[in-house]
């Protein structure tokens, strides 16, 4: 029988499993996530022996917990900054071409994923240069239904680059338009 994989073993934080992480190891990943956004550079950068697959590759293991923690928080400006402004975000919702087209849909999903009482988890994660590929869920703390899960695949190009592709599959069990008052407690760059 083939060994089974953790996904997180060579990552800063675990984030297979719906718990929250040490308070500061969150804050220092916020903290991070703010300075991997600075990095991006205007032109996306191009994969060669000055920036090479496996550098990117190594940055992006080093952003994702970032990227979850981010979500945990509902910071929707972080989550905005990890994509470039000329994005491809192919979705059953979609496809949007460019950052301002994806913002007035994602924002639903990201105050919903992120809402109180609702715990997000990504069970498997994977990368390989610049492609990310991983499952999440978010499960209600109380009942323990899962109330969304979807599967996504990303081209980020490291910390320079960014995001430039997404691909997502979403369902959503409960709810499918956020709420006034969870779009309210979204941080957005809106």
């Amino acid at each position: 029988m083939k060994k089974r994989t953790n996904y997180y073993q060579e990552l800063l934080a675990d984030y297979s499993k719906p718990e929250p992480v040490a308070p500061e190891l969150a804050r220092t990943l916020i903290k991070s996530a703010e300075k991997f956004i600075g990095l991006k550079e205007k032109t996306l950068p191009e994969i060669g022996p000055d920036y090479t697959a496996e550098q990117i590759e190594n940055e992006n293991k080093e952003w994702w917990p970032t990227h979850c923690e981010a979500l945990r928080q509902a910071r929707g400006d972080l989550l905005t900054g990890e994509y470039r402004d000329d994005i491809v975000y192919f979705c059953q919702d979609g496809p949007y071409y460019g950052l301002e087209e994806q913002k007035s849909r994602e924002k639903h999903w990201w105050a919903l994923i992120a809402q109180p009482g609702v715990v997000m988890c990504w069970p498997i994660v994977m990368f390989h240069s610049e492609f990310v590929w991983f499952e999440w869920s978010c499960l209600d703390v109380e009942t323990h239904e899962v109330t969304a899960k979807g599967s996504v695949a990303w081209a980020r190009r490291g910390h320079r680059g960014g995001c430039h592709f997404k691909g997502e599959q979403l369902t959503f069990y409960r709810d499918v338009f956020a709420s006034p008052e969870l779009l309210d407690r979204l941080n957005t760059a809106n």
